[in-house]
């Protein structure tokens, strides 16, 4: 199902009280790259804005929260939480794997149509914080993770 996701998010933050959303404006040429080897030998990571987090784990609590959460690979669906001020977390919380594919990566990886599923996936709850702070925090830290665990492709699931 196609999902218009810039005005879906424009029109949710009207709801929320704002004006308008201001989308960020990147002057970069975004780091896209050819992958460089076929996908059934990369290492795959999911990055998910949808406030995923493990039991035993501090759920996400603002809108500001520019915090993220480092999910191992193996972890049992039934332990994964949700909590999200800015979307219905129904189905989600029902079956995390529609915000959070994690299973279908494990099957991927054991079909072998990916190489390996990285140790640690991370995910965040995507809010209302500056583009500086997504960049110099949040981004950052994930980041400096990925390149730590050798992924090759990151898969990113917005809510």
């Amino acid at each position: 199902m196609y999902v218009e996701y810039m005005k879906r998010i424009s029109n949710l933050y009207v709801k929320l009280g704002f004006s308008s959303y201001t989308w960020v404006r990147n002057e970069d040429t975004p780091p896209w790259q050819p992958l460089r080897k076929p996908l059934n030998k990369c290492r795959v990571a999911i990055s998910a804005s949808g406030g995923i987090y493990k039991a035993g784990q501090l759920a996400f609590h603002y809108k500001d929260d520019d915090s993220y959460r480092t999910i191992p690979k193996d972890v049992n669906i039934k332990d994964l939480r949700i909590t999200h001020f800015a979307y219905d977390m129904t189905d989600a919380r029902r079956d995390p794997n529609c915000v959070f594919p994690i299973e279908p990566l494990r099957r991927m990886e054991k079909e072998g149509f990916i190489g390996n599923l990285a140790p640690f996936q991370y995910t965040f709850m995507g809010g209302i914080y500056s583009s500086r702070k997504v960049r110099e925090n949040l981004a950052s830290g994930i980041v400096d993770n990925l390149l730590k665990d050798s992924v090759d492709v990151l898969l990113l699931v917005p809510v």
